[in-house]
């Protein structure tokens, strides 16, 4: 079995007040990935998925698109280190 990877996703857009938060967690359920979701002060939404490649490559891309109402400009992804257990939606930072 492969290592698991870790990604930290800042999604920007229009990700505020359309449910992205939820839904993304619903998603991180689906695909089996651990970590965390919450809102940006500054409008954007951050997570860190951790799981299977391609997995996370799922994740990637849900991302990229959103539920309905939202509207995503950008989705930056960076490598990032830690382990972590089930997925949990945070206070916003």
């Amino acid at each position: 079995m492969s290592e698991p990877v870790t990604l930290r996703l800042e999604i920007s857009g229009r990700v505020q007040g359309v449910g992205f938060r939820y839904s993304l967690y619903e998603e991180a359920l689906r695909l089996g990935l651990s970590g965390w979701v919450r809102n940006r002060r500054a409008g954007s939404v951050e997570a860190v998925v951790q799981g299977p490649a391609a997995a996370v490559e799922a994740m990637q891309r849900w991302a990229a698109q959103g539920p309905p109402a939202s509207q995503v400009t950008g989705v930056e992804a960076t490598p990032v280190d830690g382990a972590f257990e089930g997925f949990e939606i945070r206070e916003s930072a």
